[in-house]
């Protein structure tokens, strides 16, 4: 597809999304959001793609929301126009959605990299919440998931007093996977989605969703999830080929089946 906010390359096994609003600093209009999320959808289908990444420039991520649309709309408009619901659609990606960011994460720039499932940050990466300053909250997943990964304290703070997190603490807090110098920050993302692209992809995909019922059920729940996912992978090719090369001590040749 041809679009004209984001743009999209492929590297082997990984698909790329690189956000490109330059001159607003990445900041995601209705337009970008509808492009970004297109573009996650079509490397979710794409059989030959086992891992995804999104990314900015070195000076943004994404500086949060394009707050020109949204300064005089009313609730009404805010409801019916379903901007924050375009959100949800990360949440249908099967595939392991890696946030590769250098420079500000603000705002819905922030949401957004909480929404993926791990993060490449660069050593210039910040992260933030600053919606209090002009009157609002975050509304598209801010509150929630900075709570459920930091603790109900420093996610606070964040929210309603404006705290950034640097690079080194979004690595200590457990925001980040790892941080890396500015000028290898693609290339690191890239070497880490090729790692994880090159394992079993049924696995993988049983894997994320797994790991993500931890964070919306009980653990009771989330054990029964484990075990659903867990038993339906005996029936695979992928899983007789995988132990069949561990016993034979040989790569496995993973077919996706």
């Amino acid at each position: 597809m041809a679009y004209t906010t984001v743009i999209t390359e492929t590297r082997g096994r990984v698909g790329i999304v690189q956000l490109n609003r330059p001159q607003a600093m990445n900041a995601f209009n209705t337009a970008m959001l509808t492009e970004l999320f297109d573009a996650l959808e079509a490397f979710d289908k794409d059989n030959h793609i086992g891992a995804i990444i999104v990314t900015g420039n070195e000076k943004a991520f994404a500086a949060g929301a394009d707050i020109k649309e949204m300064a005089e709309a009313s609730p009404f408009q805010m409801i019916t126009e379903g901007r924050v619901e375009l959100w949800d659609r990360i949440r249908g990606i099967k595939k392991p959605v890696i946030a590769a960011v250098s420079g500000w994460a603000l705002g819905g720039g922030c949401e957004f990299v909480l929404s993926c499932d791990m993060v490449i940050a660069s050593e210039s990466a910040k992260f933030g919440q600053p919606e209090i300053t002009i009157g609002i909250i975050p509304g598209a997943g801010g509150t929630q998931r900075l709570a459920r990964l930091l603790g109900k304290q420093l996610a606070m703070e964040m929210v309603i007093n404006n705290r950034t997190l640097t690079a080194a603490e979004a690595l200590h807090f457990g925001l980040a996977n790892r941080v890396v110098p500015v000028d290898g920050c693609l290339e690191a993302a890239v070497a880490f989605a090729e790692e994880i692209a090159s394992r079993a992809p049924l696995a993988v995909r049983m894997g994320k969703d797994a790991v993500n019922a931890a964070f919306e059920t009980s653990l009771t729940e989330g054990l029964k999830t484990e075990k659903r996912n867990f038993y339906p992978l005996f029936s695979t090719e992928d899983q007789k080929e995988g132990m069949q090369a561990f016993i034979e001590k040989r790569k496995a040749d993973w077919k996706g089946k």
